[in-house]
């Protein structure tokens, strides 16, 4: 089963930093076809153990996307990373969504959990998982530029062998703990693609909340950022993302 374990008891891959332990890559299937590739991050709280994306990945009425099915690929072996299982959640039970996302003033809030099953998982499952101590808060201090980590699976790219997310450096491109025009998100200035959202975006934690995940978590990563008048003929892409606060976990996980 997963463990989550104090600290001084912790053991990981050497070399192996665990914050890319505690991403996942997620597939999407609806009736067996398989439909997207995505990125996912682990999120623990009181002993549950949740998945957490972008609501866009397991549901987008505009482009006409509805899974009912998700895999997620897991490590098995602390020491050997090329060892793993893929895990199949089932996205809907009897009838019923079994994600949790919300809203605001400003209309729905692209993050969605999803509870894992931990009993089900399998055997010397091994990851880590970010928790509320993790989180940074709006009101906290953090200075524009200040730099970032986006880490996930564009256009499904990964270490195939070890089954290991990339990271993309980024800076903080708006002020924090501003809804950027209105929208509970601010902006990330990252080369980023399809296969993304749902990345955590983290930055070194200084303060030694966790030195077993020595992070903290920002944010969860949902797309690029443009504008409808640009001339695409004449200007480039900003080159922008849209990343909504972390803390909207509390309340998906209550």
């Amino acid at each position: 089963m997963v463990r989550f374990r104090d600290p001084a008891a912790e053991s990981h891959p050497p070399m192996i930093d665990p914050l890319l332990l505690a991403a996942t890559r997620i597939s999407t299937f609806a009736l067996g076809r398989a439909l997207t590739n995505a990125s996912g991050f682990f999120f623990a709280r009181n002993q549950r153990l949740f998945l957490v994306t972008s609501r866009h990945v397991l549901l987008d009425a505009p482009s006409d996307h509805h899974p009912n099915r998700i895999e997620i690929e897991l490590h098995t072996d602390a020491t050997d990373l090329a060892r793993s299982a893929i895990f199949s959640i089932n996205l809907f039970v009897e009838g019923q969504g079994q994600w949790r996302t919300g809203s605001d003033a400003a209309g729905d809030v692209d993050v969605a959990v999803v509870e894992i099953d931990q009993s089900a998982l399998p055997a010397h499952t091994e990851l880590r998982a970010f928790t509320p101590k993790h989180l940074v808060s709006p009101a906290s201090p953090v200075s524009a530029g200040q730099p970032v980590l986006i880490v996930g699976f564009p256009l499904g790219f990964h270490d195939t062998l070890h089954h290991l997310p990339v990271v993309r450096q980024s800076v903080l491109a708006s002020a924090w703990g501003m809804r950027f025009q209105g929208d509970g998100f601010f902006l990330t200035d990252a080369r980023t693609h399809r296969g993304t959202s749902g990345a955590p975006v983290v930055m070194r934690d200084e303060a030694g909340v966790d030195p077993a995940l020595p992070w903290r978590l920002l944010g969860v990563h949902s797309g690029t950022l443009d504008m409808g008048e640009r001339d695409l003929t004449k200007d480039e892409s900003l080159g922008l993302n849209c990343t909504w606060y972390a803390d909207i976990l509390l309340a998906l996980t209550e």
